[in-house]
């Protein structure tokens, strides 16, 4: 079958039973629209940024199991892609993304519209490809879709000038793909295994960390089993919530800068610590050298090798795919006889539940004036704990993985390793498009939702349903508030002034806004959006309170022990 290399692009997409592909045309790329536009299988969802193309992807990828798939053009496409490339890559998410390229002849000429995509890309991609052959095209893709998903997972970007995009070949999908440089590790060292279970039993006082690896992995079950086998307490990162039940007696809450004392003070004071699919991240352990100073045993599961050892030294490395592992763990201590030593499990957890007594997460609730940790927790009430929930990037989504109790994996899709403002909406509707009859609720803030606003545009067009909460503070609020805790209350630049009326705005796009002022409408306004107003992209915009800050905290520099509970302790 002989085809063009537009048309073996999306023949590719069709084999890899991709549904939707999220981009914007250009010049570069007319040849595949073109081919789009002549099937029906793969739907194509416009959005009116590039940077947003590549979000809503991303957040396809992260509520589901699949790749997720965006197209750009050539030029400023492309240099538009990406922040949203850098944010998949930092949160390790499958994607792979169609960039189209000056032709041939013209690169390294500085024609119109060129910027060596390649280059530009490399720090941030798991691997990218510039295709200069039309008969390179599939074997080409099938390596991207391969790369994305397997191993550690990533984006890889495919970089396809124009001129390939119109020449003919024949066209082949490849059925398997091999390379020879590439053979992730998929099952753990029995041994390893074996040493790591012993020093669990052994353990007086353990501590089990997962992150986002669980939950990539699809290991949420097998880790639940295991926690419960052991019966061990248990925190999730930020990128791992959901995968352990958030309602479970043994879930101590999150860890680090903005985590619960319990988690952070289990995690320190931990004489056996089991790492599952987690790195370490400063924002998670504090100082690094604060961290070392309690001697502990550590147990790093990951799929990633560069990862185990990069912060924190461990003394039981297994690298592999963490259920895979988990599963071999959970085997062998069924397998044996030996149990955790109950008394001292018992003393440990006497200890933990003190930690637990600070009831660090209270606050004053107000009748007056709407306290941002009010809205997530009747969000959380009027969708059951249900809801898919997309966060952008700041206080607001603090509050929502500190209030929302993510019970399941893949309901919580945030931007955790490049903090990205403006994920927010184009996650919420990629998430929507996945899973079209899931409710799906977007946590923002003022200044965060106008990064990708147009994007009510997107919504409008392809009459996606999502309810945005937006926490109106009237600020840049974690600048504010680092402002005011560590630069003397100087607010240099943290004012948002010459707001719009958000509620008023969405209307003219087309939706349903509704402006919240007080309390007492808060759950109200919240079940008319999810109940009148289920067919509707509705704009929830709560005046809340401006001095308002998000504790616990443990400032940078420090370590978990040296958290700051509440303003008193200021």
């Amino acid at each position: 079958m002989v085809l063009t290399g537009a048309e073996i692009v999306i023949r590719c997409l069709q084999e890899e039973k991709v549904e939707y592909v999220f981009g914007y045309p250009g010049g570069a790329v007319l040849y595949i629209y073109d081919a789009l536009f002549q099937q029906e299988a793969v739907r194509h969802v416009l959005v009116r940024h590039e940077q947003a193309a590549v979000h809503a992807a991303d957040g396809y990828a992260r509520s589901t199991e699949k790749v997720g798939v965006a197209l750009v053009t050539s030029g400023p496409g492309a240099t538009n892609a990406v922040t949203g490339i850098a944010t998949a890559f930092c949160d390790s998410i499958p994607m792979v993304i169609i960039s189209g390229q000056v032709p041939t002849a013209a690169i390294g000429q500085d024609a119109f519209q060129e910027v060596d995509t390649v280059g530009i890309t490399r720090p941030c991609v798991k691997h990218n490809f510039l295709v200069k052959d039309v008969r390179d095209i599939a074997a080409t893709i099938k390596k991207a879709f391969y790369l994305a998903k397997t191993g550690r997972p990533g984006p890889v970007l495919v970089d396809i000038p124009k001129d390939v995009s119109m020449h003919k070949c024949e066209f082949e999908y490849p059925k398997e793909i091999s390379m020879r440089s590439y053979n992730p590790v998929v099952k753990g060292h029995s041994g390893q295994i074996k040493k790591a279970v012993q020093l669990l039993l052994e353990a007086k006082r353990p501590m089990i960390y997962t992150g986002g690896g669980v939950v990539l992995a699809n290991a949420a079950e097998q880790l639940t089993k295991l926690t419960r086998l052991l019966g061990f307490p248990i925190t999730n990162t930020l990128m791992g919530l959901g995968g352990y039940p958030a309602s479970d007696r043994q879930y101590l809450g999150m860890p680090g800068m903005h985590g619960t004392y319990e988690a952070n003070m289990s995690m320190h004071y931990s004489d056996v610590l089991l790492a599952v699919g987690a790195r370490f991240d400063d924002r998670v352990i504090g100082l690094p050298s604060h961290f070392a100073e309690e001697p502990r045993k550590i147990i790093h599961i990951d799929i990633d090798p560069s990862s185990i050892s990069k912060r924190v030294k461990v003394d039981v490395p297994i690298v592999g795919d963490v259920k895979e592992v988990l599963e071999e763990m959970i085997r062998q201590l069924e397998s044996g006889e030996a149990r955790p030593n109950p008394e001292a499990v018992a003393a440990w957890w006497k200890q933990v539940e003190e930690w637990r007594g600070r009831n660090c997460m209270a606050y004053k609730n107000s009748d007056e004036i709407i306290k941002p940790q009010f809205v997530v927790q009747k969000l959380w009430e009027v969708t059951g704990g249900e809801a898919i929930v997309t966060s952008d990037v700041g206080q607001h989504q603090m509050w929502a993985a500190q209030y929302y109790r993510f019970d399941k994996p893949r309901r919580w899709l945030n931007s955790g390793g490049l903090g990205t403002m403006g994920v927010g909406m184009p996650y919420a509707m990629g998430a929507k498009l996945a899973n079209p009859d899931m409710p799906v609720a977007c946590i923002t803030g003022e200044a965060s939702i106008q990064m990708n606003i147009q994007e009510l545009s997107t919504c409008k067009q392809f009459r996606l349903p999502i309810k945005i909460c937006n926490l109106n503070n009237r600020y840049l609020g974690m600048v504010r508030q680092w402002q005011q805790l560590f630069h003397g209350q100087r607010y240099s630049e943290s004012y948002m002034d010459s707001l719009p009326d958000f509620a008023k705005l969405a209307e003219a796009y087309g939706h349903v806004g509704i402006r919240v002022d007080k309390p007492c409408d808060v759950e109200g306004a919240i079940r008319e959006a999810f109940t009148t107003h289920k067919n509707d992209l509705v704009f929830l915009d709560f005046q809340i309170d401006q001095t308002e800050n998000v504790y616990p905290m443990v400032q940078g520099g420090k370590g978990l022990t040296e958290m700051i509970l509440s303003a008193e302790d200021l």
